[in-house]
């Protein structure tokens, strides 16, 4: 029988079923040629059949331990881990030195990832087998196995730890230095993933690996045109590498994602319709299109692309989480939760999930802000503010909204002073995925030097997307006028209609035009222009710059009373410089730095210099809490006369009273 077990060594499975179901045939009771009939069977793909085969010999054999062993065996290439466990378990108790079923134990161990106890049996089958080739490869893919479980807890040091000791048995192992450098990566720390694939260069089609990893890292650096060099030159070197259709693929995925990056989109779109034409239906290439239509803002592209690799594979983690992404981008919140919610069902804990997850909860989670300031111009004026604001979102449609503020103003030379109480509560309703209504009713109490009253406050909006990359805003609000005493003395009512529109672009560029027309209760009425024509130089940190134009007209002149104009012209040009709160991890800093420089031209007079600079520190103690020192000095005469400077300073609190939004269970 040495032709069939030549047959089962060289992994002939199908030959040596054919050539033991002969000799079956000739010798029906032949043990060794049954046995033997059974591992084909079952290594060729047909383990229930090989595990009722060599059930069927247990009976003839009870007591055979050979039989025991292949018969463990069957039920591992069936999947019955859990039955597998208990027989290698008592085989383990028969015959403590057998390699075969210390082996099988670890084995049967790791595939129900309980890999501590599996490290443990592979141990012991090296000892009974000293390098064992079957044992140290199962040794490797059980520490892999561990190293991953303890990624999913986010224990990134003990999984580094683990692949480190692999590391160590198997000196430069391929898929050793990959889990590792993911797990960096994970951690956000590039450098280490960047030596970790540096490592990893140590053939051609290593280095393809590693250089498209390399790319990654740089994108994470927000080194974009670096990554895309990298992709580029990874794109060359893979075309030397034959027969690697696989990798071929991964380096022309990682290429077109750093042209999307850079915002090469015409480029990426041309890769992107001659990959389709040849892979209609490829899950990779819908990814690719979908996240093209993501930095693009074509939302409804996305979901689409989504959709069709959840049909593909409903379990695709590019498509569940993908589509969370692209629905929240369109304004469809539920459905985010959704998709996210089923994302983690299948992959639990997963960490991008988890971001998104937190990321999304952030923005339907109550929270109590409380800001304080100290304002002084050139005037003569000061004024302490204490502003309390509470947001309760009750849905992803509808939240509830109060504002409470304190304000007291003096003028230090005529001792004039004034007192406003201004209490507001609102509601926000979201109408559509385009359209949100926001609005909130209240009253401002007055008590200054000469005269006490109540006002109402109103402020009634449509916030809408009418337009890809647009954003429009639409609204009235009633508001007092107390900048300083003396107006907060006249009782100075404010009717605002305005318009505030800003338009985006895929390079960049950007338009901002506000529009307010304004009649007052002493008969006056002011028309406000203020446009912003401006360029986003960086992502992250954001950094823009510009040019602003402003006009004003008021049709009364009443300087001894209030800066008001015939004719008002400024322009400007600026630059802002943020670290947004939001996108900042707890534990760290966030920071805006804002100036601005140009020229004012009131009435006909001559033009006059201006300058503002605006600032704010902050730092995220927790995911729940966090806090800012802020500051601000202007000089620009629109504030309320010519020849005026200005200055704030001042702190705000902001405290989420929840851990997550209380219609999450």
């Amino acid at each position: 029988m040495q032709k069939g077990f030549n047959y089962l060594e060289t992994g002939k499975y199908t030959k040596a079923k054919t050539f033991f179901e002969t000799v079956l045939k000739e010798e029906p009771k032949n043990r060794t040629a049954k046995l033997c009939y059974g591992r084909a069977v079952g290594l060729s793909g047909n383990a229930s059949d090989a595990v009722t085969i060599f059930t069927e010999l247990l009976n003839t054999y009870p007591n055979d331990y050979e039989i025991k062993l292949n018969y463990a065996e069957s039920l591992l290439w069936s999947n019955q881990f859990d039955t597998a466990k208990g027989y290698y378990q008592k085989l383990v108790e028969e015959n403590s030195e057998s390699f075969s079923a210390l082996l099988g134990y670890a084995n049967t161990l790791s595939n129900l990832k309980e890999y501590k106890d599996a490290l443990v049996y592979v141990n012991k089958a090296l000892k009974v087998s000293p390098g064992n080739p079957n044992a140290l490869t199962s040794k490797k893919y059980i520490r892999l196995g561990y190293a991953y479980q303890h990624q999913q807890k986010q224990e990134y040091d003990t999984a580094l730890k683990i692949l480190d000791e692999n590391l160590s048995d198997f000196n430069l192992d391929k898929e050793t230095l990959l889990n590792k450098a993911n797990v960096y990566l994970i951690k956000n720390d590039t450098e280490n993933a960047k030596q970790t694939y540096f490592l990893l260069a140590t053939n051609k089609k290593d280095s393809v690996i590693a250089l498209n990893g390399l790319s990654l890292v740089s994108h994470l650096q927000s080194k974009d045109k670096k990554a895309l060099r990298i992709a580029e030159q990874s794109l060359q070197k893979v075309a030397t590498v034959k027969d690697d259709s696989t990798l071929s693929k991964q380096t022309k995925e990682r290429y077109i994602q750093a042209l999307i990056w850079n915002k090469k989109y015409k480029t990426a779109e041309k890769e992107i319709d001659q990959l389709i034409k040849k892979l209609p239906n490829e899950n990779w290439v819908l990814s690719l299109h979908a996240t093209l239509g993501m930095y693009r803002s074509d939302f409804k592209e996305s979901i689409a692309d989504y959709e069709q690799i959840l049909e593909n594979d409903k379990n695709s983690f590019d498509g569940n989480l993908g589509s969370a992404n692209a629905q929240l981008a369109n304004g469809n919140e539920n459905k985010a939760y959704g998709a996210v919610f089923k994302t983690l069902s299948i992959f639990p804990k997963q960490k991008d999930a988890m971001n998104f997850l937190k990321k999304l909860n952030e923005d339907f989670t109550p929270y109590l802000e409380e800001k304080v300031s100290y304002t002084f111009d050139n005037g003569d004026n000061n004024a302490f503010s204490s502003t309390t604001k509470m947001v309760f979102p009750f849905s992803t449609k509808l939240k509830a909204t109060a504002n409470y503020q304190f304000r007291t103003t003096e003028n230090t030379v005529t001792k004039n002073n004034a007192t406003s109480n201004n209490l507001t509560f609102g509601l926000t309703y979201k109408l559509h995925p385009k359209i949100t209504f926001n609005t909130s009713l209240g009253l401002s109490k007055a008590n200054s030097f000469t005269n006490d009253y109540t006002q109402l406050l109103a402020d009634v909006f449509f916030k809408m997307k009418p337009l890809k990359l647009q954003d429009l805003e639409i609204g009235y609000k009633r508001e007092i006028q107390n900048f300083n005493a003396d107006l907060l003395d006249k009782e100075i009512v404010a009717n605002n209609f305005y318009v505030n529109h800003n338009i985006s672009s895929n390079f960049n560029l950007g338009w901002f035009t506000q529009f307010f027309h304004t009649t007052q209760n002493d008969g006056n009425t002011r028309n406000l222009l203020f446009t912003s024509l401006y360029y986003n130089f960086l992502s992250k940190p954001v950094l823009k710059g510009g040019i602003n134009y402003q006009f004003i007209s008021f049709k009364n002149q009443v300087p001894t009373v209030y800066f008001s104009p015939g004719k008002f012209n400024a322009i400007e040009i600026f630059a802002d410089l943020l670290k947004d709160e939001k996108i900042t991890k707890r534990k760290n800093w966030f920071y805006g730095l804002s100036g601005a420089t140009g020229y004012q031209f009131i009435e006909d007079d001559e033009k006059q210099l201006t300058y503002r600079v605006q600032a704010k520190l902050g730092y995220k103690f927790s995911d729940r809490l966090l806090a800012n020192v802020f500051g601000q000095h202007t000089n620009i005469a629109s504030a309320t006369a010519a020849g005026f400077s200005f200055s704030e300073i001042g702190f705000r609190l902001k405290w989420y009273l929840t851990k997550k939004p209380i219609f999450i269970k």
